[in-house]
């Protein structure tokens, strides 16, 4: 694939929203080799736990620290799989609510195999970032509703990178 295939990265501004999931410290490596599926699955057999659930999409949050050497390859990060609620209602045990300030962000479709979203990703923090000279934010999301098919070439995952 060249660069020519990207969808256009675009730039929008996204009111303040809550969230209810499961929060989780791993790397990527940690997430990707198991964890993150488990989440998910525990996340989707609760779901119906959660109040005030906006829709069924499924949203992987994923805070960074705000270091310099930061390498999500190795470093521990938090990674909050959940979903969006209208208004906060109780909390499931086990679970955690977060609410999420009114922010711009460049939103990306990632096409393809789940596998290669690192791709989107170098894009969009790597070439993007510098090209444009916006400077992210310290998390982003994605969003998992009816096109995530992680095993097919037809998946599409919607990815916000939050933006100062």
């Amino acid at each position: 694939m060249n660069g020519g295939d990207f969808l256009e990265a675009k730039v929008i501004t996204l009111p303040p929203f809550h969230v209810v999931g499961y929060k989780i410290e791993a790397d990527i490596k940690e997430f990707e080799s198991g964890l993150g599926k488990s989440i998910y699955h525990s996340l989707f057999e609760r779901k119906d736990e959660i109040q005030n659930k906006k829709n069924e999409n499924v949203i992987l949050m994923q805070v960074y620290p705000m270091n310099p050497d930061f390498n999500p390859q190795l470093d521990m990060f938090t990674h909050i799989l959940c979903y969006e609620v209208s208004k906060q209602g109780d909390v499931p045990l086990d679970m955690i609510g977060h609410a999420v300030g009114e922010s711009k962000y460049v939103t990306y479709t990632h096409q393809g195999l789940e596998s290669e979203l690192s791709r989107s990703y170098d894009y969009v923090y790597g070439q993007w970032i510098r090209e444009t000279g916006n400077e992210p934010k310290d998390y982003d999301f994605e969003i998992w509703d009816e096109r995530y098919k992680p095993e097919s070439l037809e998946n599409e995952i919607d990815l916000f990178v939050a933006l100062k």
